[in-house]
């Protein structure tokens, strides 16, 4: 090997690279450059530079995936000729700019694959491009601070530069600070639970700061611990010691007084340290306004603290001349009615330089209240606390012109989207931006078989994320309660073996369980003593008690960890684990009291609570909640979920996201118990598991939606913000908009759907309606052959078997399956019309269909149940449920039935592609699934459907699932079309309801 060392090569390297501002250039070049003066006989060859590679050189490889990273992320480089970012079309064209050789692009691609992470989708209206990457790089002081910090913290490259991404859509959809013309832009950015939103608008501020922008009020939860969380999060990883010490010397007791974290946070050596006040260093300091302990009160310094020292007084304050050179001011202000009426109310004492203020509004956790609940009454209810402080924020946009509004939520079902009477003001009218799911983040995904193809019988840990984490209580499993707190215990002294065996223990700083049962407080109380007095029945040092525990973690936690976490150290056996589970326990048990009841939502009770998971350093205990704990309230560490509901009383079903979240180290750990059969209004039960999972369906859904109508055609936006409510009702038919005097604007006329499934769920509750929707198919059941056909799906990602089923298919035409399409009855009417307006342009207007292979699919001999509709052919009955509390059925097509249809109309697209004709349907035939649906919980309930082999037609809901052929797209490739309810106010979100 050559005598140039990887130090050397490394040196040089960073150099070369460091010089490359524009974009990759011949690195050859820019090397020898780089080594003239102090290496001019170093070996820049290709070949060492591989093999250091291949060798696993780290801090070599970590300089090159900080930039290759940077230039996969690149948004349109003119030196990357098109290449989209993320894949390898644009690696390519990076190495092509380097003049690199094979060897080494092969190497650097087994160390730094391209890193394929989705893209936020962004809906918005034109805009004037300002925050160019140039403009970005100039002035980046605080946004660079953040960056190193997000290292510091062990983010990688990837997804340092996904946030540099997400945040960079945001910053560039608001309005230039330093443009003269005032002009306020709104938008929603919408997250995950629990899924690092706060990570987002920090790195928003950072750049809008950077940009220009002088004034951010961070609305921050409903609670002063949620607002101090948010106060210490940006002071931690934006502003930094220096500006909250504002020259005070931390070794002067005196000059600290009134300084908050310096002795009494033992992570203030972890805050962000600029090197000096950032004003001395050529930027500029922030001023914070609110701090850890201290809420909005009053402008600390009076009207003062609010004024701008001008460098050119007679120019305003977003001149460029004055605006770089002004101190940035942050308050971090609770989302409450007071609160905001104190700031409101000062703020209108100030006269002449709001004008002239470029500020930015962030308001986290914009939902007051979820539309996920059970019962859409509660929804409504929330509706006039929304209204107060909205009312408030539209006071402050007013006060403030240059103010940009930027909201923060959940859930893309956002209340702004559901209910006109929410105030127009804040309504996203400029963009949304849904982010995608952060890497690492355990979400729906992780705790349901969504679209798995697997039989449940062939579901084990390893291929079943339901297997893995959830475990079921049913009346007849008891109600598992001393099962989940043993589970508990393990999971904890799991945590403590992996620390003590290598695995950075910063994740396991806190270790909780929480147990929601009721929303009643007297049960809260009540479970709180039942809990205890188990926990110290439980025998955790006992023979008993440890005999218990070896079982769970030989029939859960050992095959579960082999099966997904072989990647760390796992005991050989429960004795090698006995010294943890008595550690563990001492810790649960600390302070004699293992249990916590939270289930307050004022101040002073969670003051009392001391239940702060940034100043304590250990908080290892069980939580007994209800739906009172406030939203944005993080459970840390949160291992054991248990959750039930005994009351017969709705109850919402975002509380249940808590146990998403990040889970780094012990994702393997995670257990939820759920009730599958808890009582639901009078004689009816609720499976609260499934009723979750049809809410997260529906929600990612209408995520995947957003990103089919995203894509630009024509250099125009297919869909708007203004257009996005219609879109949600698609989705949320069972609620009604609370407003009575206002309406959106936005109609929604058309949902084009080439080659994708049309699948609706909002069927008829009236036995009469269903009864004449089953008599308007019936015509087209004729055309169903009686001998079954086989239909099979190869092997995939899902199973290594081919699977094969049977059904009784048959052909008919575009026009028939129109006529009967156009009969019928929905529970919301017009819920189908605009699939509806695509299908019957299919004629041959928009595209032509000749006809559809209809396919009514059989279910397995040991549960079929056959019976003629209205002396049809017999068909196979499908049991289905409406979703608890909704009018609207879940998935209707089996996994197994819509992969096979699916693959039918692909096939038909690739072969077309490939200039062969060998597929089974032509290319103008679509296929719809049709099933015959009862209503019910159980197999009876099918069965009680059925006499002498005829099903009663009142019973059946003739349900189906419809996939058009690839070739029926119009020629402009647009998916979706609105039009304006009122045209004279077509840039309005919502107008006025017409006089009855």
């Amino acid at each position: 090997m050559s005598g140039t060392t990887a130090t050397v090569l490394l040196e040089i390297h960073t150099s070369a690279l460091a010089g490359m501002r524009g974009g990759p250039g011949n690195f050859a070049q820019w090397a020898a450059v780089a080594a003239a003066d102090d290496y001019p006989d170093a070996d820049l060859s290709e070949e060492l530079f591989r093999s250091y590679l291949v060798s696993g050189e780290e801090a070599l490889i970590a300089l090159w995936r900080r930039h290759l990273t940077a230039w996969d992320f690149a948004e349109d480089p003119r030196w990357a000729k098109d290449a989209p970012t993320r894949t390898d079309e644009r690696r390519t064209a990076i190495y092509d700019r380097l003049r690199f050789g094979s060897d080494v692009r092969k190497a650097l691609d087994n160390a730094i694959p391209v890193a394929k992470v989705p893209a936020p989708t962004v809906i918005t209206r034109d805009f004037s491009p300002w925050y160019t990457p140039e403009r970005a790089a100039s002035r980046s002081f605080y946004w660079a601070a953040y960056e190193r910090k997000l290292r510091a913290k062990g983010w990688s490259d990837a997804a340092i530069a996904s946030l540099d991404e997400a945040s960079r859509a945001v910053v560039e959809r608001l309005t230039d600070p330093e443009q003269s013309d005032a002009r306020q832009a709104k938008g929603l950015v919408v997250g995950y639970v629990q899924s690092g939103k706060t990570a987002n608008f920090t790195g928003v501020a950072a750049k809008a700061i950077d940009a220009g922008y002088r004034l951010v009020i961070v609305l921050g939860g409903t609670l002063n611990l949620l607002r101090r969380q948010t106060q210490r999060r940006l002071d931690m990883e934006l502003i930094g010691q220096e500006n909250i010490l504002r020259g005070a010397d931390v070794t002067d007791l005196d000059s600290l007084v009134g300084v908050d974290y310096v002795g009494d946070d033992e992570d203030w050596p972890a805050f962000v340290q600029h090197g000096g006040r950032p004003s001395a260093l050529g930027a500029f300091d922030i001023e914070r306004l609110t701090t850890r302990d201290n809420d909005y009160k009053s402008l600390a310094q009076g009207i003062r603290a609010l004024e701008f020292e001008k460098r050119e007084p007679a120019r305003p304050l977003h001149d460029p001349v004055n605006l770089h050179h002004a101190a940035a001011r942050i308050l971090v202000v609770k989302k409450n009615k007071s609160v905001l009426s104190k700031l409101v109310k000062d703020l209108k004492q100030i006269h002449g330089l709001l004008s002239e203020l470029p500020a930015l509004i962030v308001d986290d956790e914009s939902d007051q209240a979820s539309v996920n609940t059970l019962d859409p009454k509660k929804w409504q209810q929330g509706s006039t606390e929304r209204t107060a402080i909205n009312g408030l924020v539209s006071q402050l946009l007013k006060l403030l012109p240059r103010a940009q509004y930027v909201g923060y939520t959940a859930t893309p079902f956002a209340n702004v989207f559901i209910d006109p009477g929410d105030d127009e003001d804040i309504f996203p009218s400029d963009f949304l931006i849904s982010l995608p799911r952060p890497a690492g983040y355990m979400g729906a995904q992780d705790f349901h078989d969504l679209d798995s193809a697997i039989p449940r019988e062939e579901r084990t840990y390893a291929n079943s994320q339901e297997r893995t984490h959830i475990r079921d209580i049913y009346e007849s499993t008891g109600d598992r309660l001393q099962e989940a707190m043993d589970a508990f215990v393990l999971s904890g002294a799991l945590k403590l073996y992996r620390a003590d065996h290598g695995v950075p223990d910063g994740p396991f700083r806190h270790h909780t369980m929480l147990v929601h049962q009721s929303v009643r407080k007297d049960d809260h109380a009540e479970l709180a003593l039942q809990i205890n007095s188990m926990w110290h029945q439980a025998g955790y040092s006992s023979t008993a008690g440890h005999e218990r525990l070896a079982e769970l973690w030989v029939s859960d936690f050992a095959p579960v960890g082999e099966a997904r976490a072989a990647d760390l150290p796992a005991p050989a056996s429960y004795e090698e684990l006995r010294p943890y589970v008595n550690a563990a326990r001492q810790r649960i048990g600390s302070g004699g009291q293992p249990v916590i009841v939270v289930n307050g939502d004022s101040d002073r009770y969670f003051d009392q609570l001391d239940l702060d998971f940034d100043r304590t350093p250990h908080v290892w205990k069980i939580l007994v909640g209800g739906t009172k704990l406030s939203r944005g309230f993080t459970v840390e560490g949160l291992t054991i979920t248990y959750y039930r509901r005994t009351t017969q009383q709705a109850d919402t079903l975002m509380q249940m996201g808590r146990w998403f979240g990040f889970r780094p180290g012990y994702r393997d750990l995670v257990r939820l118990y759920i009730g599958r059969e808890e009582p639901f209004g009078r004689d009816k039960y609720a499976d609260l598991y499934e009723a979750y999972e049809a809410i997260c369906r529906d929600e990612e859904t209408f995520r995947e939606q957003l990103a089919q109508y995203a894509v630009v055609v024509d250099g125009k936006p297919q869909i708007t913000p203004m257009q996005v409510p219609p879109l949600v009702a698609q989705h949320l038919p069972w609620i009604r908009p609370s407003a009575r005097n206002k309406m959106f604007n936005a109609e929604l006329v058309e949902i084009r759907s080439p080659g994708r499934p049309i699948e609706p769920a909002s069927y008829p509750v009236s036995s009469a309606a269903l009864k004449r929707n089953t008599e308007r198919w019936r015509p087209l059941l004729d055309a169903l052959s009686p001998a079954p056909v086989t239909f099979s799906n190869p092997p995939d990602a899902s199973s290594s078997l081919t699977r094969t089923f049977e059904a009784l298919s048959g052909t008919v035409s575009h026009a028939d399956l129109l006529a009967v399409l156009s009969q019928l009855e929905w529970e919301r009417p017009g819920h189908f019309d605009p699939h509806l307006t695509y299908l019957s342009q299919l004629d041959g207007t928009l595209a032509k269909v000749d006809d559809w292979l209809l396919i009514s699919p059989r279910l397995a001999a040991s549960t079929r149940v056959e019976a003629s509709v209205l002396g049809s052919v017999p068909l196979s009955l499908v049991r289905r449920s409406r979703q608890t509390g909704k009018t609207s059925f879940g998935r209707i097509a089996s996994v197994e039935h819509r992969t096979a249809a699916q693959r039918l109309i692909d096939e038909v697209s690739s072969a077309h592609e490939a200039g062969d004709g060998g597929s089974s349907i032509g290319s103008r035939t679509g296929v719809a699934l049709l099933y015959p649906v009862v209503e019910g919980d159980s197999h009876s309930d099918v069965q009680a459907a059925v006499r002498s082999g005829a099903a009663d037609p009142a019973k059946i809901v003739m349900a189906f699932t419809l996939i058009p052929p690839t070739s029926a797209a119009s020629t402009d490739r647009r998916l979706v079309r609105f039009r304006a309810k009122n045209s004279r106010h077509g840039d309005e979100a919502t107008v006025p309801m017409p006089a009855s």
